[in-house]
């Protein structure tokens, strides 16, 4: 027998909007399982790995702005999850965390899938709700139907992230073979109305006033989906203001006036006293480049943070004010009442771009074929229409160092990990139809095999693997590279292709070794297909990291001359 608070769970969870669940398989969920894939408004998938299941839902939920639901059994399975529920919290992503779990009696008394799951994620979620273990009494019912309302409604609110609700459930677990599942339109249902935050008069006449001091303004964007409306105010502040914008590659937003070649010159010392700002305004959230970090930090000016909740964010450790409003209305009023800035200070910065993005070009042409060369190749036959997934170390530092993309940029830079890359990328091709297109390394690759263990098709999805046999990025990194224990203990060596694995799973597969097959492969790669693409690209570890080390010199010294 179902009860009926469970079908009242899922009817109000459709009622708020909620379109999609992503169930895995077990005995004590099944009362969620049933009624979340009976429900007729609700798009339920079945996937068997609870930690790909979660990064398949943060590729669903990046995308909709909206929560996905996330259900599972007691016991391990919910500690699975945590991966990707740490990345949707500091990504600002919305979930619904939906644990099955034994009755309180049971917990810790040697019964079977049994753990503390009261709270189980911590900090890492917006708030834990316990839900009713019994409803004989009607305050547990209405009970119930007050927490699923809260959960969802905090899940979407300001910042957006994720909330778990832990579901004690007694047996008979399924239902009888004729019962039938009646959707109650909720008769509880209560809703936040959010408001945008704007500076007060007051607070504004003072930063303008601050602002008469100001001659070399710089704002950076950190990672956020595209905006066209900032887009436009960015590039109107730096054509009539002479405003410097720097723009990582997962900010996207790289408009025509942007400096989006920055990670080549910010680091070089002999440029750093020119290139300090009198002011930096950041909003958004994490940024990619070392090197900008580290510039910001010895900038030795003041920082300004836009954050809607007045969060502090000090990142370059110099924040003196924390802007609590829309980042938008904020930037509009910036472009309507700032003087002009400094026109050598702006062309300093567009000198220095202009430089890189003439000597770039050759630089790589001239080097030996390696994966910095050929993702540069790949890069310039990606659908401008698509998706581009960014897998962490080498992968999305390559696209950074590359400079402006046409395309959405996505990467799980809330906790950087490689955890989860694939499986974002296939909850992704989930919610379009456009072209998908994952850029990831062996390691990360692999790591998340799991992502393609289902049954739904993804014909969009086209993944590019860098296939160094290892994790190259620690030859770049000083301490790693210069110990004996590198190649066993840091890059840790495998001998995987991913040719068995594209048989297995149903996919397209063509491995390339040097630039002429390369070119050939790309000519049909995003040729519309029933099945997903594979390429793989084959390199050296020890090779690419001298190749970007070469490239890296070249524009050094084109830079010096």
């Amino acid at each position: 027998m179902i009860i009926q608070p469970i079908l009242d769970l899922v009817a109000t969870c459709a009622h708020k909007g909620i379109e999609h669940a992503i169930l895995s398989p077990g005995s004590r969920c099944a009362p969620l399982t049933l009624a979340f894939a009976r429900h007729p408004e609700i798009h339920a998938r079945t996937i068997p790995d609870e930690r790909s299941a979660a990064f398949i839902a943060l590729g669903m939920a990046q995308q909709l702005q909206h929560p996905v639901v996330l259900v599972c059994t007691s016991g391990s399975a919910a500690l699975n999850y945590f991966p990707a529920i740490a990345e949707a919290y500091f990504q600002q992503v919305p979930f619904v965390i939906l644990t099955a779990d034994r009755p309180p009696e049971w917990i810790d008394q040697w019964d079977g899938q049994t753990i503390y799951q009261e709270e189980v994620f911590g900090k890492h979620v917006k708030k834990s709700f316990q839900f009713p273990d019994s409803f004989e009494q009607k305050d547990q019912q209405w009970h119930g139907r007050r927490i699923i309302n809260e959960a969802i409604n905090l899940s979407k609110s300001y910042p957006a992230g994720p909330v778990h609700i832990n579901i004690p459930l007694r047996e008979p677990f399924y239902p009888e073979a004729n019962e039938q599942f009646v959707f109650q339109e909720p008769n509880h249902d209560f809703a936040i109305f959010p408001a945008q935050k704007h500076l007060s008069e007051e607070s504004l006449k003072q930063i303008q006033n601050r602002l008469k001091d100001v001659h070399r303004l710089l704002i950076v964007p950190g990672q956020q989906r595209p905006n066209s409306g900032i887009q436009t105010i960015l590039d109107t502040l730096a054509s009539e203001k002479n405003v410097v914008i720097v723009s990582d590659t997962i900010s996207n937003l790289q408009g025509p006036k942007s400096i989006h070649l920055h990670d080549h010159f910010v680091g070089i010392d002999s440029l750093q006293e020119n290139l300090k700002p009198d002011l930096v305004i950041t909003f958004g959230k994490s940024i990619i480049s070392k090197s900008l970090k580290l510039f910001l930090r010895n900038a030795e000016c003041s920082h300004w943070h836009i954050q809607e909740d007045g969060n502090a964010k000090d990142t370059y450790q110099s924040l003196t004010r924390v802007l609590s409003c829309n980042p938008t209305s904020f930037l509009n009023w910036l472009s309507q009442n700032l003087s002009g800035q400094n026109p050598e200070y702006f062309n300093i910065w567009h000198n220095l771009q202009n430089r890189v993005a003439e000597s770039l070009p050759s630089a790589l042409a001239d080097a030996e074929f390696g994966e910095y060369p050929a993702l540069n190749q790949v890069l310039r036959k990606i659908p401008t229409a698509s998706k581009l997934h960014l897998a962490n170390s080498m992968a999305v530092r390559y696209v950074n160092f590359l400079g402006k993309r046409d395309q959405e940029i996505i990467c799980n830079r809330g906790t950087s990990g490689i955890d989860g890359s694939n499986s974002t990328a296939v909850g992704c091709t989930f919610t379009t139809k456009v072209p998908v297109t994952l850029i990831t390394g062996d390691m990360a690759f692999f790591y998340d095999r799991n992502a393609f263990w289902h049954n739904y098709s993804m014909p969009n999805l086209r993944i590019v693997i860098l296939n160094n046999h290892a994790g190259g990025i620690f030859r770049l990194i000083d301490g790693p590279a210069k110990q004996p224990e590198l190649e066993e203990y840091f890059e840790t060596q495998q001998k995987l292709n991913a040719y068995h694995l594209a048989q297995e799973f149903g996919f397209e597969y063509v491995l390339v070794k040097n630039e002429q097959e390369l070119q050939h492969s790309l000519e049909s790669f995003y040729a519309p297909s029933l099945k997903p693409k594979i390429l793989e690209i084959e390199t050296s570890s020890a090779k690419n990291a001298e190749i970007l080390k070469g490239v890296k010199a070249k524009i050094q010294k084109a830079l010096a001359d």
